[in-house]
């Protein structure tokens, strides 16, 4: 097992594995006390907005266009040169490939630049220990990963070591988002449209809506039906939903998500408590879990349960350069590092038994 480091380490972190741009610079002092230095964000939404959901063209180009400039205002924000750097981490998948392709090749030339480490992370990690960061949350826990591009529970261990419990078998939960906000003419990003919608509900409990998945074995999810349901139920007004038609379905669907969603992480929690009985700490990360319906009913389920929940704040739950910069941190305080040929990928199982890599004498020892 690789010794703690006698010292902090400095990680510059690469985001760009969908329509967010950053670039971050995080310490990791030892003991795992964090320290964020500096983050540069540019968010694509108002480019793909026209289209109601990200174009991976458009968001390629644009991380193209922004990764220089936000990675050189972060470094003199931290103010530092790439020299005081212990390592460079950047986003290697899961995502689009055209996105996951520019961050990584950055990553990989001012790491061959200035002779630092190269940490090649899977984007599922940045968001499974960004609760680390901001919270100081030890190992073991259960992780509920409610994003635009996922929806999983996971046993996290420890850095790299990863149980996937369940998943979707359709849509990712922030995909159901944005098809439902759709249905609605709510716009887009899905997410905050129909929570805002929500909030202006006359009767949240006029539509009946199915819960999918609920009391089936195990912890697996389903959206599609749910949103389906949404298309039929508005199908039956028989005429163009109303403002307070929308709100009232908005708020119907966003209970049936948090339900749905409690109830399979219900499943999941006893599942994780198989292998570790102690475990006492759920966390929720990823855009979804920034809805404040969704927080409440996992704290319901957290107070029955004798849990704690962990939930990092909003701005590091939907995708970021901090996170990435942190997951390239607890990798670099264990001694694992990545070739520069290390090939980025559109998708990538956060349970992977593939490392990015591992210091001679991890393999070695193995």
């Amino acid at each position: 097992m690789t010794a703690e480091p006698d010292g902090p380490l400095t990680v510059l972190g690469i985001e760009t594995s969908c329509d967010e741009t950053a670039a971050a610079v995080v310490r990791r002092h030892p003991g795992g006390a964090p320290e964020i230095l500096a983050e540069e964000l540019f968010s694509q939404i108002d480019e793909h907005r026209p289209y109601a959901g990200v174009v991976p063209e458009i968001a390629a180009r644009a991380h193209l266009d922004r990764l220089d400039g936000l990675t050189g205002r972060a470094m003199a924000a931290a103010d530092l040169d790439f020299g005081a750097l212990d390592g460079v981490a950047a986003t290697a998948g899961p995502g689009l490939i055209g996105g996951v392709m520019v961050g990584a090749t950055m990553g990989k030339a001012i790491a061959a630049a200035a002779g630092k480490p190269f940490l090649a992370v899977n984007h599922l990690e940045g968001h499974a220990l960004s609760a680390r960061m901001t919270g100081r949350v030890a190992f073991p826990f259960l992780l509920l990963l409610v994003s635009g591009g996922h929806c999983q529970l996971l046993l996290v261990q420890g850095v790299g070591r990863y149980r996937q419990l369940g998943t979707t078998v359709d849509d990712a939960v922030g995909e159901a988002f944005d098809k439902a906000a759709r249905l609605l003419g709510l716009g887009y990003p899905g997410g905050p449209a129909i929570e805002a919608a929500a909030e202006r509900a006359r009767d949240p409990d006029r539509f009946d809506l199915p819960r999918p998945m609920r009391g089936r074995p195990g912890c697996d999810f389903s959206f599609s039906g749910l949103k389906t349901a949404v298309l039929h139920r508005l199908r039956a007004l028989e005429t163009p939903p109303t403002p307070d038609d929308a709100a009232d379905m908005a708020a119907a669907f966003q209970e049936a998500v948090a339900d749905a969603l409690t109830e399979r992480t219900g499943n999941g929690l006893r599942m994780a408590r198989e292998r570790e009985p102690a475990l006492r700490r759920l966390v929720a990360a990823g855009g979804v879990a920034a809805n404040r319906r969704l927080r409440r009913a996992l704290e319901d389920l957290c107070a029955r349960e004798g849990l704690d929940l962990s939930v990092p704040p909003q701005r590091y739950c939907t995708d970021n350069a901090a996170m990435i910069a942190w997951a390239g941190a607890e990798r670099l305080a264990l001694g694992l590092a990545s070739p520069l040929d290390f090939a980025p990928r559109p998708r990538w199982p956060l349970e992977s038994p593939e490392d990015s890599a591992r210091t001679a004498s991890d393999e070695s020892a193995a």
